[in-house]
């Protein structure tokens, strides 16, 4: 990779590869496709961007061409339960958005990562060790959408040569940017609740297992692939991968151990409850740690420490940052 795109720079993952990715590769070789929400100043001025609606093909291949982009993070999407909402914009954006981005990647020969998600199994699929290669009929359309997203970047690859790569991430945790619509966003919620109220009100079960990832492993774990010896690569599209499997009442526990005031309780969500139950409970994430080396290096304790002690320098300043404004 020497010039790289990442479409949905300023989404949950985006906002946090996008400097990792500078920091790495140079600010000048990155460039920044936003939509609509503006970016915070950091992301903004860091280097060159773009404000584009993925849907729009020519203005995707416009900039690809004008930076001549080598690499794409292919990262622009409507989440689980935003996608349940509005279905036709979800296919609309998540599928049509991805079939710009082949389309340019096989015209002007760009390597392409793409994010599956957990999203891509459903309740027919194994729920404990997932296997890497199973039984994908998922129930909600975000799930389809992966699924589509995943066969779209294999025909892409065996079709057209296309270097097509990506994992299926499990829920995604991070200090740096809010929810964004996800079935898993109680587990950054929670940390935020646990900060500023003490307490926390979950729209989970208590005992609803699922997949869980700190995003340095996950930026890790784009990385990784990205730069792997495609010859070793089995599984293109896309790779389980996981670091850890908690339910609400378990990450609850743990966060007391730090802070012993923190209390949780619960108001199922029917729409995101059953979205979590049809989603595996842990996967099998072996092929990857085969093919490209994948090992995580956060567990739920290292994780929820570090956390905590993030999330609460970043509310701090924050506050600074609003009293200076006032």
């Amino acid at each position: 990779m020497q010039r790289i795109l990442i479409t949905g720079a300023n989404g949950q993952i985006g906002s946090e590869l996008l400097p990792e990715l500078r920091r790495r590769y140079g600010e000048e070789q990155v460039v920044a496709a936003f939509h609509k929400r503006l970016p915070d100043r950091e992301l903004l001025d860091s280097g060159p961007h773009y404000f584009v609606d993925v849907r729009d093909a020519d203005k995707v291949r416009q900039i690809v061409r004008e930076f001549r982009i080598d690499s794409i993070f292919h990262l622009a999407a409507l989440l689980s339960a935003v996608a349940e909402k509005h279905p036709q914009l979800a296919w609309d954006v998540n599928i049509n958005g991805l079939l710009n981005v082949l389309e340019t990647a096989r015209s002007q020969c760009c390597a392409v990562f793409f994010p599956s998600s957990i999203g891509a199994f459903g309740p027919q699929t194994p729920a404990v060790d997932t296997p890497q290669d199973t039984i994908q009929r998922p129930t909600t359309i975000y799930g389809v959408s992966k699924v589509s997203g995943e066969l779209l970047c294999d025909y892409y690859q065996h079709r057209y040569g296309v270097d097509t790569r990506g994992v299926r991430f499990p829920g995604l945790i991070s200090y740096r940017t809010p929810p964004g619509g996800g079935t898993t966003d109680y587990a950054v919620e929670i940390f935020h609740a646990a900060l500023t109220e003490g307490r926390y009100q979950c729209f989970l079960r208590p005992d609803t297992r699922l997949d869980m990832m700190y995003m340095p492993d996950a930026l890790q774990a784009m990385l990784c692939l990205m730069e792997a010896d495609a010859s070793r690569l089995r599984h293109r599209n896309a790779s389980n991968i996981t670091a850890m499997s908690f339910t609400p009442e378990k990450i609850a526990a743990e966060i007391q151990k730090h802070l012993p005031d923190f209390s949780i309780t619960y108001k199922v969500d029917p729409l995101r409850q059953a979205i979590a139950d049809s989603w595996p409970q842990h996967m099998d994430d072996s092929c990857a740690r085969q093919e490209w080396g994948w090992r995580p290096d956060f567990d739920l304790p290292k994780m929820v420490q570090d956390m905590l002690e993030k999330l609460a320098q970043r509310l701090q300043q924050e506050q600074h940052d609003g009293l200076d404004k006032d």
